[in-house]
């Protein structure tokens, strides 16, 4: 767990780094600072998907993830519960739309969900303290546009990585290549779907579409399980 306990730390002091930078700026810089993150958001979704897409052996799988998750995580209304949660601590700032990026940035990429099992498994920390380096850096300048809150981040990072860590010799067989890149697909278009929105060109209710990560595990194991994987 040293390693997930790193990658909290970092987040957390990127996290009061950058909301004491905040402080000191200027409303114009602050546009400027919330664009950069938008775009930034934006390129690191669509590099996702383009890396992705190339090397997925089921084509359409990702359609119909991001169609199941929507409709599942529509009729769970995860967004307004987010919202309403995050709402009562922020106090109708826009914390909730960066928040919501910085999980995704944090929980959905391959470094948070092998680095984990690489600890767990081989005692070595080494994708947890890439992973660490790497979050650090991208709460400093989230929590520079959006306050203080992008820390709850990191208690979500915490749990995620620590369900990974306790169960790694469970899922082990279950992370393949195949599914991986089919999860950095549906999550570099979820990441993608954030820089949209901070971008204001279009409001999706992105964690609505949060359960479509869950969708390619699931599909991916019925089709192995019944040989056609």
């Amino acid at each position: 767990m040293l390693g997930t306990i790193a990658n909290t730390g970092a987040i957390l002091m990127g996290s009061i780094v950058g909301s004491t930078l905040k402080k000191g700026i200027g409303e114009k810089y602050k546009t400027v600072m919330m664009d950069s993150m938008g775009l930034a958001a934006a390129a690191l979704g669509i590099n996702s998907i383009t890396e992705a897409m190339p090397q997925s052996r089921y084509h359409v799988l990702f359609i119909v993830s991001l169609a199941i998750g929507g409709l599942i995580g529509t009729r769970l209304d995860l967004a307004a519960v987010f919202d309403r949660a995050v709402g009562k601590i922020s106090g109708g700032s826009n914390l909730s739309q960066g928040l919501s990026a910085a999980i995704l940035l944090f929980c959905a990429g391959t470094l948070s969900i092998l680095g984990p099992m690489q600890s767990a498994l081989q005692g070595d920390n080494t994708y947890l303290y890439t992973n660490a380096i790497l979050d650090g850096i991208t709460s400093t300048v989230l929590s520079s546009t959006f306050g203080v809150g992008i820390a709850i981040a990191a208690a979500v990072l915490f749990c995620w990585q620590g369900s990974i860590y306790l169960l790694a010799s469970v899922i082990e067989p279950f992370i393949t290549d195949a599914l991986m890149n089919e999860i950095s697909l549906v999550g570099g278009i979820l990441i993608l779907s954030s820089g949209l929105g901070i971008l204001g060109i279009k409001q999706i209710r992105t964690l609505n579409l949060l359960p479509a990560l869950l969708v390619p595990p699931a599909v991916i194991a019925v089709l192995t399980a019944a040989g056609m994987g």
